[in-house]
């Protein structure tokens, strides 16, 4: 996978995880919302400056914009890898934004590091987006 088209592929891949939260999440829309914010600042995952409604959510789930607040999908990943649905990354693109918001959760020494602290489903489908995104991070751009 090119460096190049990594973050791209991140991009395309963040609604995705949205949708995975959305449809695996077993809430309606506005509590949904709620969780994923007020769990994003419980964990320090990010600052959301107001809690999301539900159509918020659902239009960030549906869209190809640049306007998806990251601690949003980076959220979605912190929660989805504690489901016991033990959800999975059903494309290419969503396994890339999978891997990148898990390297920007937490800190890693190396990659076998940041690999073997994948919950163990997700170990083999994240293979290749984890090594991507590790080499798109000490190229700095994860900075």
């Amino acid at each position: 996978m090119p460096q190049d088209d990594f973050y791209t592929k991140v991009r395309q891949g963040l609604p995705a995880l949205l949708r995975q939260w959305r449809a695996l999440g077993q809430a309606d829309a506005d509590r949904l919302a709620l969780i994923l914010a007020e769990t994003a600042r419980v964990a320090k995952l990010g600052e959301p400056s107001e809690t999301p409604t539900g159509a918020t959510l659902d239009a960030w789930s549906q869209t190809q914009d640049e306007d998806i607040p990251l601690w949003a999908p980076r959220t979605a990943v912190f929660l989805l890898n504690q489901m016991p649905a033990r959800p999975l990354p059903e494309s290419d693109a969503e396994a890339c934004a999978w891997a990148y918001c898990w390297l920007r959760n937490r800190r890693f020494e190396n990659l076998e590091e940041a690999q073997l602290a994948l919950p163990a489903h997700l170990q083999a489908p994240l293979e290749s987006a984890l090594a991507a995104a590790w080499r798109d991070q000490q190229g700095l751009r994860l900075v």
